[in-house]
């Protein structure tokens, strides 16, 4: 099946690489609350890229970002609002060009919504989520990427800018690359991210020293949390080939949870024989966060922007629940029988 035209948007990048062409720009990569992998490598990739231009990159984020990504390079060049508001709103403010980047809606940075949409500067898009609903000047949207990293790429490069990549920027890249597919094992069936990630490789980036900085440092206290979600808060409903995890407030307290910590849970349910749908609820102070995740052509995306103010991938989604935790748990229940023949219609 080709690829639907209407899923890609690509504006002029000429008048990107027209402002950057002079240094000394003052540039802020704005991410989404709860960043991942995929929001903080490419933002990385463009802060290692334009410093070394001349330029002036600053990360801004709502919230704080996982410690297994605290070892990529550039990453003292994020700011976490929660913590220094007044400068995060400053370089905003004092931006020449803003990128949002792997977000496409201005709810997904919570207290910074009004400054990006107040500040005078050149606006960008660089995001491979659906239905882009954001005011930019250029945006750079497509949905048949593997991620945002990977557009970022393609960008670099079309801007002119590929003899600037180095080691860094290509090893931010990658990460991006490699945590919004899994490892690769979603997302992935697209010939130009592999050929991508070949390109990267030729930039000397240590492939095996990224996937262990990722994947092989947690903390103990987050081991043990995974084994008493499998052991005490899943539940497998086979008649709906289902399965869900959840996480209470007093939960992530017994073990002293840290942001990221989390990351994987909700794929842990798909792993069992029949299941095709999974959900991962996690109690916060004023809602329940849930993640979605499903095999085939189930479509979490539009499961979650039904009942979950929520949106997404075909099968990795996210939204919220206003209801509290034990209720969010109840309504996602009563809701399966509407979709028994969809998840019904998978072979394994």
């Amino acid at each position: 099946m080709g690829k639907d035209k209407s899923d890609i948007i690509r504006s002029d990048t000429s008048v990107i690489a027209e402002l950057l062409g002079k240094s000394g720009r003052h540039i802020a990569l704005l991410i989404h609350v709860n960043p991942d992998g995929d929001a903080v490598g490419s933002a990385l990739a463009l802060v290692n890229l334009y410093r070394k231009l001349g330029h002036h990159p600053a990360v801004v984020s709502p919230s704080d970002y996982p410690v297994f990504l605290k070892w990529m390079p550039g990453t003292e060049s994020l700011i976490n609002f929660k913590k220094q508001p007044e400068v995060a709103l400053d370089v905003i403010k004092q931006a020449d060009l803003i990128f949002a980047l792997d977000f496409n809606d201005l709810k997904r940075v919570k207290e910074l919504n009004e400054a990006h949409q107040a500040a005078q500067a050149y606006k960008v898009l660089i995001d491979h989520h659906p239905d882009p609903d954001m005011a930019v000047d250029c945006m750079i949207s497509d949905t048949s990427v593997s991620s945002t990293a990977e557009l970022v790429y393609r960008f670099i490069i079309d801007t002119g800018m590929k003899a600037h990549i180095d080691k860094d920027v290509a090893s931010c890249i990658f990460t991006g690359i490699m945590t919004d597919t899994g490892c690769f094992s979603f997302n992935s069936s697209n010939r130009n991210t592999w050929e991508t990630v070949a390109e990267l490789l030729d930039y000397g980036i240590e492939k095996d020293r990224i996937y262990s900085q990722v994947y092989d440092n947690f903390s103990a206290n987050r081991m043990r949390m995974l084994g008493f979600c499998l052991n005490e808060n899943m539940e497998v409903l086979q008649e709906y080939k289902t399965g869900f995890i959840w996480l209470s407030r007093k939960d992530l307290d017994a073990y002293k949870f840290e942001p990221g910590d989390t990351e994987g849970f909700v794929n842990y349910p798909l792993s069992i024989r029949g299941i095709r749908f999974s959900a991962l609820f996690i109690e916060k102070e004023d809602h329940v966060r849930v993640s979605l995740r499903s095999k085939g052509s189930f479509a979490v995306n539009t499961f979650s922007r039904n009942h979950f103010n929520g949106g997404g991938h075909l099968n990795a989604s996210g939204g919220d629940s206003y209801l509290s935790l034990h209720d969010t748990i109840s309504r996602f229940k009563e809701l399966l029988p509407q979709y028994i023949d969809q998840l019904n219609d998978y072979n394994e």
